[in-house]
């Protein structure tokens, strides 16, 4: 057999699966939708919690996120489908092309791309693909070749291009942030701005064109229409558009305008009269609208902050386009109670409380919390929940009453609390920003500051205490020791402490205390001896520690601005969202659970959950969710060097093979053969217990009458 009718016969054994059960899980938010399109009966819906899909008849949904799908970012900010069918999504990181089989994903690494965030795309005539981008600016890809337009190569006028349409013509139109219109025909350049035209702003967050060819663009100072000679301009207050900014639009079939603006909702523009449409007054889930859409039947799909409507012009219909009830994507904190439940700090989200099945949301409007900036969360003996807000002071909460405690009606000095921790005989010990230390004793206060104390400083970021009682306190002047008499200060003049700033202490089971600084990496310190590691001295890749927890086995977790790293003191694993399933790469928490999952806390892509093997439950089983059908994913990373990680999902039980072969089909190994059960597996493939070189393979998963192939890249 030929090498082409090899390759041939590779490519041609995908097959429609879905993912389930993996050893990573993604809890997101997904309320912000930003992006809706509809192929048939399907809506693909792209919010910051992934991409969602939609039926319209059977309201049947689909979640892809990080942990299991080949989308690089859960934040998904726009999506066209091509006359194939093939899925173009934008995200916060790179561009994706989803087939309903593949996932291919182009970035600034992998590919022309000039810039990884993807703001916008549409597709000409000819297939080609037009993508906007937040600091590369325009990129034209057909497939194979990509041609970029920037304001260095090009009379494009800013790099940040934020919408784009392309009329009958073939012009496209080209909305940016801070240069105004762009009109380009292929060949020439037209720039519209305030200064030359009557475009009433610099930044055009939204286009549309209209049956006769007007053009409708979204500004920051309200709605244009243009039709190639004069301007008419619609602002608030001479005609009843509700806001000056204008983020989306879409035009019916009876050429009725909807429009989206943000923060005060809806309006439908007939081109004499205005219908306004907000929360208080229909079934719009926010006053926030950042995408709508119309289908065949004329209804509106609505993508507001708060989740996808449906309005038929009579009725309102609310879809929940989260794959869990998190109130938000950027967890501050997380506790674990003696009964498993994960209770989770949302900064302006309120707080969470999950039971490995349902979650409970609470916030100033639905329980005693004064603030929805949760920060910081410890749980004392009695089960009792301490919540340290951003601006509400600090919440006790014994799962029935709260009680506030704050400036005004206690001595704490100051509303913002960014860390909580109990010592053996109940004393709460809160850390300020910028007012120091408080040791809450019953009902009675005291302060430690820099003024009255040795407190390197009133800034208190973090704080631990040790086996002796002797309580650890990060600052952003150093590190202080205290055992209720004597002060210790350590910082980078008195002691080996590489910076001041310390953000994370956590202790191991020999005393050990593991320090995370901002910028200074993370320290060791037996309390004589310092050990510094760092991105120049270690495998830890980036040096701004956020997060450190140690689980039973003497593993460090470190969250990190840039990732998450394992430590078990000899080999440093780490994880990003390149290589795994976490949902985003800045880790602000990280809490481990008795059956050693890991809960991890992102800033922006939500909650994680990790364990080498599989997700365990709250009551010790594996977390059970059946696949549906059989799933090859792609590996990751890729392409690899020496080693890559491929998962896979058993419907039923089967003897199933895995093998990697070479682009002539000679087998280069065999990863799997064996009778599996269902459920998601992942194998290592290392390529250094091979004799073979840089280039491409393939790997194979057979089970029954399934099969399915995938490419790989090995470069050495």
């Amino acid at each position: 057999m030929g090498r082409a009718h090899i390759l041939l016969f590779f490519f041609l054994l995908s097959t429609s699966i879905y993912a389930q059960n993996p050893e990573w899980i993604n809890y997101t938010e997904g309320r912000a939708v930003f992006a809706t399109v509809i192929e048939g009966d399907i809506i693909w819906i792209g919010t910051n919690g992934g991409l969602v899909s939609l039926n319209k008849t059977t309201g049947e949904k689909t979640f892809y996120n990080r942990s299991n799908s080949g989308l690089p970012s859960n934040y998904v900010t726009s999506i066209v489908i091509d006359n194939s069918g093939n899925k173009w999504i934008g995200t916060g990181f790179g561009l994706v092309k989803f087939d309903d089989q593949n996932w291919v994903v182009y970035q600034s690494s992998n590919s022309n791309l000039p810039d990884d965030f993807v703001n916008s795309i549409t597709i000409d005539d000819s297939g080609n693909k037009w993508i906007g981008t937040s600091v590369g600016g325009l990129a034209k890809f057909d497939d194979t070749n990509w041609t970029i337009y920037q304001i260095s190569n090009s009379d494009l006028p800013d790099n940040d291009v934020r919408s784009i349409a392309i009329d009958g013509a073939g012009n496209k139109w080209i909305g940016t942030q801070r240069g105004g219109l762009a009109k380009f025909n292929d060949t020439t350049w037209t720039i519209y701005n305030y200064l030359n035209s009557s475009l009433p702003a610099f930044n055009v967050s939204s286009v549309a064109i209209d049956s006769l060819g007007n053009k409708w663009f979204g500004t920051g100072y309200g709605l244009a229409k243009f039709d190639d000679t004069n301007w008419t301009v619609y602002q608030n207050p001479n005609f009843d558009l509700l806001n000056h900014d204008v983020i989306s639009i879409a035009i019916d079939g009876a050429g009725n305008k909807w429009i989206g603006t943000y923060g005060y909702g809806l309006a439908k523009f007939d081109d004499k009269n205005w219908t306004v449409y907000t929360i208080s007054n229909s079934g719009l889930p926010d006053n926030t609208i950042r995408s709508i859409t119309i289908d065949v039947a004329g209804n509106k799909w609505i993508g507001s902050y708060g989740q996808l409507a449906k309005f038929d012009d009579v009725n309102w219909t609310v879809y929940t386009t989260s794959n869990s009830d998190l109130p938000g994507n950027t967890i501050n904190s997380i506790a674990i109670d003696h009964s498993g439940n994960k209770w989770i700090g949302v900064l302006w989200g309120g707080l969470a409380s999950f039971d490995g099945t349902n979650w409970k949301v609470y916030n100033s409007s639905n329980s005693g919390l004064p603030n929805n900036s949760v920060q910081s969360i410890a749980i004392d003996d009695s089960g009792n929940k301490w919540i340290g807000t951003e601006s509400g002071g600090l919440i006790k909460y014994d799962n029935t009453n709260w009680t506030v405690y704050n400036s005004p009606n206690s001595t704490l000095p100051l509303y913002n609390i960014t860390s909580i921790e109990i010592d053996s005989i109940g004393n709460k010990w809160v850390g300020t920003y910028g007012h120091g230390l408080i040791k809450v004793n019953g009902t009675n206060w005291e302060a430690y500051t820099s003024s009255n104390s040795r407190l390197p400083s009133n800034y208190v970021s973090s704080i631990t205490i040790d086996g002796s009682g002797t309580k650890w306190i990060g600052t952003e002047e150093g590190l202080a020791k205290f055992d209720d008499t004597n002060w210790a200060v350590f910082n980078i003049l008195d002691s080996s402490l590489p910076i001041n700033d310390v953000r994370s202490i956590a202790i191991d089971s020999s005393g050990n205390k593991w320090i995370g600084t901002k910028g200074g990496g993370l320290v060791k310190f037996d309390g004589i001896n310092w050990t510094i590691f760092n991105s120049s001295n270690s495998d830890l890749p980036y040096n701004d520690v956020r997060a450190i927890a140690i689980e039973a086995s003497g593993n460090k977790w470190i969250g990190m601005g840039r990732g998450l790293a394992k430590f078990d003191d000899k080999t440093w694993t780490v994880y990003t969202t390149l290589n795994s399933g976490l949902c985003e790469n800045v880790v602000s928490s990280i809490a481990i659970d008795a059956s050693g999952n890991k809960w991890i806390g992102t800033w922006g892509g939500g909650l994680s959950v990790y364990k080498e093997g599989g997700v365990v439950s709250i009551n010790g089983d594996k977390v059970n969710i059946s696949p549906k059908e059989f799933l090859l994913l792609q590996n990751y990373p890729n392409p690899f060097n020496p080693t890559t990680r491929i998962q896979y999902s058993i419907a039923s039980s089967q003897n199933i093979s895995l093998k990697v072969y070479d682009v002539l089909g000679k087998e280069v190994a065999i990863l799997v053969n064996e009778e599996k059960n269902p459920g998601t597996y992942e194998v290592e493939f290392n390529s250094q217990n091979k004799t073979i070189s840089s280039g491409v393979y393939f790997y194979q998963l057979r089970a029954g009458s399934f099969v399915q192939t995938k490419k790989f890249v090995l470069m050495k």
